[in-house]
């Protein structure tokens, strides 16, 4: 049995952070030490992670975020969650904002410590796919 609701944990990050568009609720709800490994590339730290989000946000006009599913290991330390962001071409991926309709599709594994606090992001998307669709435009 699960010693923690990680998915709560989990979807209360999507709903503060994305959802509302509020970067700054990553101050609450991540590790001072929190890493975000995207596409292999490792991001340390609260405050380089609230930059991330604050610029990808910037990129993406009308951005909304759905979750698809979420679920968690039996000790709750790990949750696994697919998602899809929706909105229009700001500069997405170093693109000219153009206002071209994005669908980004992706999944982030997470690691959550015993005090419901988020230590770490893998997280995977079709970043390239979207590229290349825009790109085309």
């Amino acid at each position: 049995m699960p010693t923690q609701n990680s998915v709560e944990i989990v979807n209360r990050f999507w709903r503060e952070v994305w959802q509302a568009r509020d970067p700054s609720a990553v101050d609450r709800l991540v590790a001072d030490d929190f890493v975000l490994t995207s596409g292999g590339v490792e991001l340390r730290s609260k405050a380089a992670f609230k930059q991330w989000v604050a610029d990808f946000l910037a990129r993406i006009d009308g951005f909304n975020f759905h979750v698809v599913e979420t679920f968690q290991s039996e000790s709750g330390h790990r949750v696994a969650s697919r998602w899809r962001i929706t909105g229009r071409n700001n500069g997405f991926a170093g693109t000219e904002p153009c206002g071209s309709p994005i669908e980004l599709c992706g999944t982030a594994v997470w690691q959550v410590s015993e005090d419901g606090m988020l230590q770490h992001n893998w997280v995977e998307r079709n970043a390239l796919e979207v590229f290349r669709s825009l790109s085309q435009a």
